[in-house]
C-alpha cells in the first residue's frame, strides 16, 4: 500500500502538493478560529434575538423605565447606537398593541420618550469601516484567482506555447546499447537534452521490465539558477532515480564549474545530494534497492553572454542515462548468461 501511495506522489506531485497545501491551509484556519482565537459575540442589540426573546427584553427595559423615569439609561439598555431594522419606537409600538395592558402602557411611554429625545447616530466603527473590510476580502480574493491562473498558465504554457514537440525530441527514449562494464544491456535507455531557454526542463522516464512491470522512473531536473530573469540561467542540473521498492529517491547534483567551486552555492545544494562537477564524458552512478542507474554527459557547452562569471550558466548539456535491475532483488529481471563457447 505504502509504494502504491509513494508511485501515486511521484507520478502526480504537483497536484498532491497543491492539494495537500490547500487542506492545510483549511485545517490552520478552522484551529486558529475555532481553538486560537474563538469569536466573541458581544453588543448584540434586541434586533438580533429571537422575537419571543426580543418581546421580554423590550418590556422589561419599558418596565424598568416606568420606574425609574431615566431615558438615558433606557436607550444604553436597548443599545441603539446598535440598533438593527425597524427604527425603536415603531418596534415598541407594534410590540404594546400585541401586548396590551400595564405593560403596553409601558411600552407606549417609552416609545414617546425616545421620540421626544435624540436618538444617537447610528454609525458605529465597524459599519464606517464595513466598505473597507469589504474591499480587502474583494482584494484577496481577487489575488486568489490570479495566482491560481498562473499556477494553471505556468503549468500548461509549454503545451500552448506549441513546445511540445519541441520537448520530445529533446528528451527520448533509445534502443539499449552496450554499456562498457556491464554484461547485459539495460532495461531502459533515454537521452535528454537541456537547452538554455527551456525553463520547464523536467523529462522524466519510466523503467519497465520486457513484461510491462513498473520497476521505477528516473529524469533529470533543473537544481540551482543564477541571476533574474528570463530565460533562466541554470548553473546546476539534478539527476534521480526513483525506485518502487525503496522508499528514497536517489538525486546526485550536476554542478557548473563555477558554482562546485562556489562554497555558498555547495552548502546550499548539499541537502539534495552528491555534488559532481559537470564535466564532457564524465559518467555518474545513482543506485537503489533493486535499480541501477548510469548517466553519462555526452556534451557539454557553457552560455557566454551576459554579466555572470565564465563557465557559470549551461548553454546546452546531452544526457543520456541507462536503467538496469540488480540481479537477485525482489522484482528485478537477472540478466542473460552468455551462451556457452562450443
Amino acid at each position: 500500500m505504502f509504494i502504491k501511495l509513494l508511485n501515486f506522489y511521484n507520478a502526480h506531485r504537483s497536484g498532491v502538493t497543491f492539494g495537500s497545501g490547500l487542506a492545510l491551509g483549511l485545517l490552520i484556519g478552522l484551529l486558529i478560529g475555532w481553538l486560537v482565537w474563538p469569536t466573541s459575540y458581544y453588543n448584540a442589540t434586541p434586533a438580533m434575538l429571537r422575537q419571543d426573546f426580543r418581546d421580554d427584553y423590550l418590556t422589561w427595559v419599558a418596565r424598568e423605565y416606568a420606574a425609574s423615569g431615566d431615558v438615558e439609561q433606557a436607550k444604553a439598555r436597548l443599545g441603539l447606537e446598535l440598533w438593527r431594522g425597524d427604527p425603536p419606537q415603531q418596534v415598541l409600538q407594534d410590540l404594546a398593541e400585541r401586548r396590551g395592558g400595564e405593560d403596553g402602557e409601558h411600552l407606549r411611554a417609552l416609545a414617546q420618550a425616545l421620540e421626544a429625545a435624540p436618538l444617537p447616530e447610528q454609525t458605529p466603527l465597524l459599519t464606517r469601516l464595513r466598505p473597507f473590510f469589504l474591499a480587502c476580502g474583494l482584494a484577496l480574493v481577487a489575488i486568489g484567482v490570479v495566482g491560481l491562473l498562473l499556477f494553471v498558465v505556468r503549468r500548461r504554457r509549454p503545451r500552448e506555447a506549441g513546445e511540445v514537440s519541441e520537448r520530445a525530441v529533446a528528451s527520448y527514449a533509445t534502443e539499449p546499447t552496450s554499456w562498457a562494464g556491464e554484461e547485459a544491456l539495460p532495461l531502459a535507455q533515454f537521452v535528454t537534452t537541456y537547452t538554455l531557454g527551456d525553463d520547464f526542463y523536467d523529462p522524466s522516464f519510466s523503467i519497465e521490465t520486457e513484461t510491462g512491470d513498473f520497476l521505477g522512473e528516473c529524469g533529470v531536473g533543473i537544481s540551482e539558477t543564477l541571476g533574474v530573469g528570463d530565460p533562466k540561467k541554470v548553473t546546476a542540473l539534478e539527476v534521480w532515480l526513483f525506485d518502487k521498492n525503496d522508499i528514497r529517491t536517489e538525486t546526485k547534483v550536476l554542478m557548473s564549474r563555477y558554482a562546485y567551486e562556489d562554497e555558498a552555492l555547495r552548502a546550499r545544494l548539499a541537502s539534495k545530494g552528491d555534488l559532481i562537477l559537470a564535466e564532457p564524458g564524465k559518467e555518474i552512478v545513482l543506485e537503489t534497492a533493486t535499480l541501477v542507474l548510469r548517466a553519462r554527459i555526452a556534451e557539454l557547452a557553457y552560455w557566454q553572454g551576459g554579466q555572470l562569471p565564465a563557465e557559470s550558466v549551461f548553454e546546452r548539456v546531452r544526457m543520456e542515462l541507462g536503467a538496469w535491475a540488480k540481479p537477485g532483488a525482489e522484482g528485478a529481471v537477472a540478466p542473460e548468461p552468455p551462451s556457452p563457447l562450443s
